[in-house]
């Protein structure tokens, strides 16, 4: 199951965060001036987070009432291997069909995540579920950073004394190239999961459609009502959508911001190679110690760390800054994440984790809907970048205050009491 992790998070860290933002604002986008690039980045990021969010709950409810969560994995995975593969016809000016290729790219890794995550609950028990999910992250930085590393030599080959292809112009097919080598790793990487991890049982339920797509809409009109009841798991829902919409920002807008500044791309791309490398142990290390301070607090930290990030790149003035800011986004990026996942997946029951997870997607994927937004409007309205990234420090704030605010021991025993119903 971890592995899936090392095999998608590929596709995060060269495609979402280091090179193929460098590349639509450098190639696909250079006619356009830098602030409005980055602000159609921001925008393209906007429209792929909306489709998802309208499609997320009906497909975790349908994977639910098939059993299927593995082969929806596979084909969302395959609908994202194609059109990143597809990235490599990508040239100069074709900034449309750059945002369409991603676009697409990314609805199929992000719905593929609904399944892979609802697989969680039912490969880690409740004790262990933090240093799972955790570990899933650390693999993530491990292999999305051994890639990286690759398709920096191929963009810069001179790094390692290596000579460019007579003809060919600086980085732009080393690029190119990388966008294939994503959709390779993703591929191969997948395979074990596929293989190995087990597919949880269908669960029934009197009076359902046997037609998965009716069921799915049948479902998700239950979990509305139903969520109800779970008042916990709704607050934390509504504190990630606020905290993760932050986290979401940074990691999408961070190197084109950079970039916008005048940082460097072997800065750029150097500074992400870190944060692959540095997350690993710090992935684990919060694991363990959400053993020892609790989950939630663990959050907390993060959550300071990540408003001080904020405060940061407005003040940024050069690529040292930029390392800096890398550097504390590596000590929380991957735990902040990782035991919000956990920390959901102890107060979802087992039997319905596809629908919750659609759920917890959806509010991911809002919030990844609103930042972006709110850092190029506020860029536009204001002309400053530097503003669009200091407004992200109003959502963690939100999002810690509204996690304070959730019972974790209550929701945990409102899944229980379904889970011992049921079984």
């Amino acid at each position: 199951w971890c592995l899936y992790d090392w095999a998608n998070s590929a596709f995060a860290t060269i495609i979402m965060a280091a090179v193929f933002p460098v590349y639509y604002g450098a190639v696909a986008a250079r006619d356009l001036p830098p602030m409005l690039a980055t602000s159609c980045w921001g925008y393209t990021n906007t429209i792929a987070m909306l489709l998802l969010a309208l499609v997320a709950p009906i497909l975790g409810a349908m994977a639910d009432h098939s059993g299927a969560r593995k082969r929806f994995l596979r084909y969302f995975a395959g609908f994202g291997i194609f059109f990143t593969a597809a990235m490599v016809f990508i040239g100069a000016g074709d900034w449309k069909i750059a945002s369409l290729f991603y676009i697409l790219a990314l609805l199929g890794w992000s719905c593929a995540n609904i399944f892979y995550d609802s697989l969680l609950p039912h490969v880690a028990e409740n004790d262990r579920i933090d240093q799972i999910s955790s570990r899933g992250y650390a693999l993530g930085y491990l292999g999305g950073g051994l890639l990286l590393g690759i398709n920096i030599v191929m963009i810069k080959p001179e790094i390692i004394g290596l000579t460019r292809c007579p003809g060919i112009p600086d980085g732009e097919w080393g690029s190119r190239f990388s966008f294939l080598s994503v959709a390779i790793w993703w591929t191969i990487f997948s395979i074990p999961l596929f293989r190995y991890v087990n597919e949880p049982p269908a669960v029934l339920r009197a009076g359902e459609s046997p037609n998965p797509l009716r069921a799915g809409f049948q479902r998700l009109r239950h979990t509305l009502k139903d969520i109800r009841r779970y008042s916990e798991l709704l607050k934390f829902l509504i504190a990630f959508w606020f905290y993760n919409d932050g986290i979401a920002s940074i990691i999408i807008m961070a190197v084109l911001f950079g970039r916008e500044i005048g940082v460097g791309q072997e800065h750029l791309l150097g500074a992400i190679l870190m944060v692959q490398f540095i997350g690993m142990p710090f992935a684990i290390a919060f694991g363990w110690l959400a053993s020892r301070l609790g989950t939630k607090r663990s959050i907390y930290l993060s959550l300071i760390i990540y408003a001080l990030i904020a405060i940061g790149g407005y003040f940024m003035q050069s690529a040292l800054h930029f390392w800096i800011l890398a550097f504390l986004v590596a000590m929380v990026q991957g735990g902040s994440q990782a035991l919000s996942r956990s920390l959901f997946g102890r107060m979802v029951p087992r039997n319905r984790t596809g629908e919750f997870f659609g759920f917890y997607d959806i509010s991911s994927k809002f919030a990844s809907i609103i930042g972006p937004s709110l850092f190029a409007t506020v860029a536009m309205v204001t002309g400053s970048s530097r503003n669009g990234i200091l407004s992200l420090l109003l959502l963690f704030i939100i999002g810690g205050i509204i996690l304070s605010l959730v019972d974790e021991k209550k929701g945990i025993q409102a899944a229980e009491m379904e889970n011992n119903a049921t079984y």
